[in-house]
């Protein structure tokens, strides 16, 4: 008897779950979860932040036992007690939480825990370990110099480090969360290549991410799981993308908004030939009020570096900018935001919110020169402040007195958001606003976007997501090697013509 294909629909599971069941305390995690991967596929596993999507990954990696249930590996069950157990099985995890060493070399950390050595294993074999990098790097087609210290690359590169370290022996199983979240679109493209491969060598890939485009793309089957159940399951084939997002928050999402629903204002931003170092060289794009303007590009065009630029947290070394009318040079972000201007940058966690502090703490923070009375800051109106916006922005939180840690990552971001838009900007600056954050909140975000601009602020967007600015965008600027390549309006662009741009080609 011939064996199965790989990823044939009968054939029998790779690696599976059957009712597993995890509890951190009072929390149940997971509720009986079922999942099966079979080999030669490309399974998505979907679902909002906190249906378990997270605790059933490490679970099937090793890194947790389940309470119930069990899991079955090649037909068998198995009992893992760590992630290095799971990967001498053949079963490898790459966490968005990156685990390179930033203290060795590229070579140094693909070979982490198994370097070659010489001389009865005195020494350690450098030839051979930069010669076998080498190799394993070409295989894998992934472009990083063996002897690179990994401090110097920037995060695309060293997600693709991750990823080349879990695929350095051809796994039998390889779970990959949110591997695109740090990667440009070269990247991205070359880890879209990379699957193609381990699929047809009969690797099983479990493959967890918030981008739709992605899933449709790559995904033979998927699983959804909501409060930590599984809800369905099948071929990618027979979900759609309104279907897909019903079964994660189990209901159905309204339409996503119409763009150029809100009426131009007047000018709101100017910018003229801005240039700051080799990441800016002479911008220039304007802005206006009840307008959102998506500014795409690939990693490095110089997109966050220019809204840094305006919102006061970098000074340029040329050109000129206006807002409103009147010129624009704040010499610090405190000056930017007298003037008006709100910027939520691109990493939430360390520059966006203080973690440890509450809710209602991190929304009055920009706000509290209107919350004192005679130099006294008043509990009560930080707290009221805080019910306001959590309210109006959908925040799910206990309480304002919730530690911002405690919170799902939409939640988080919201709060981001809350914590500017308190002050009643008439410029925002978002640098990747949904950036892991699960369907569900990217919908509510993309909302509050549109809804800005119906109330006539000027809005700018920045997402490496061109699916996104096609759905909230009026217009879409791109930036290659720090200048605007061209721009479109959102209702004409096109994935591939904004790919165009971004590498520096013309538009057809």
């Amino acid at each position: 008897m011939s064996p199965q294909a790989p990823g044939r629909a009968d054939a029998p599971a790779l690696l599976a779950a059957e009712g597993a069941t995890r509890r951190f305390g009072a929390t149940l995690a997971l509720d009986g979860a079922d999942f099966a991967l079979r080999a030669g596929e490309v399974h998505a596993l979907m679902g909002e932040n906190g249906a378990g999507k997270s605790t059933l990954m490490k679970i099937l990696g090793g890194v947790l036992r389940p309470d119930a249930g069990r899991i079955l590996f090649r037909g068998r069950p198995v009992t893992f007690g760590s992630a290095a157990d799971a990967g001498r099985a053949g079963i490898r995890t790459v966490f968005q939480e990156l685990t390179v060493l930033p203290n060795l070399d590229v070579a140094r950390n693909l070979f982490v825990g198994r370097e070659p050595l010489r001389a009865g294993g005195l020494w350690l074999d450098l030839p051979r370990l930069y010669a076998e990098a080498g190799q394993i790097l070409a295989r894998l087609g992934i472009d990083l110099d063996p002897r690179e210290p990994v401090d110097r690359l920037p995060a695309g590169r060293r997600q693709m480090l991750e990823i080349a370290r879990a695929c350095a022996e051809t796994p039998r199983a390889l779970i990959l969360d949110e591997p695109t979240s740090s990667l440009g679109s070269r990247e991205e493209e070359i880890l879209f290549g990379l699957i193609a491969r381990l699929k047809a060598e009969g690797t099983g890939i479990i493959y967890i991410t918030h981008r739709m485009s992605e899933v449709f793309r790559l995904a033979d089957r998927i699983t959804v799981l909501r409060d930590g159940r599984t809800v369905a399951t099948g071929p990618a084939a027979g979900f759609t993308r309104d279907g897909l997002i019903a079964a994660m928050v189990g209901r159905a999402v309204p339409p996503r908004p119409a763009v150029g629903a809100a009426d131009r204002g007047p000018e709101a931003l100017r910018l003229e030939g801005i240039a700051r170092g080799r990441a800016v060289r002479g911008v220039s794009l304007t802005l206006h009020a009840g307008e959102v303007l998506g500014l795409a590009g690939l990693m490095g065009a110089g997109r966050s570096e220019t809204a840094r630029i305006v919102a006061g947290i970098d000074r340029p070394e040329a050109g000129r900018m206006t807002l409103f009318g009147r010129p624009h040079a704040p010499a610090s972000i405190a000056a930017a935001m007298a003037a008006g201007v709100a910027y939520l940058p691109e990493d939430r966690k360390t520059e966006g919110l203080v973690l440890p502090l509450s809710v209602a703490a991190n929304i009055a923070l920009p706000n509290l020169g209107a919350l004192g009375r005679g130099g006294l800051v008043l509990p009560s109106r930080i707290a009221g402040l805080a019910r306001d916006w959590m309210a109006r922005l959908g925040v799910k939180a206990a309480g304002p007195d919730v530690a911002v840690s405690a919170l799902s990552g939409g939640n988080q971001q919201k709060v981001a958001l809350a914590r500017w838009l308190a002050r009643r900007p008439r410029l925002v600056l978002l640098d990747e606003p949904t950036r892991g954050v699960d369907v569900g909140a990217k919908a509510e975000i993309h909302g509050l976007i549109r809804q800005l601009a119906v109330e006539g602020v000027a809005v700018l967007v920045i997402s490496s997501e061109l699916t996104e600015l096609m759905a909230v965008a009026d217009r879409i600027a791109v930036m290659a090697a720090g200048r605007i390549a061209g721009e479109m309006p959102a209702a004409e662009a096109t994935e591939e013509a904004l790919l165009a741009l971004a590498f520096g080609q013309e538009a057809a």
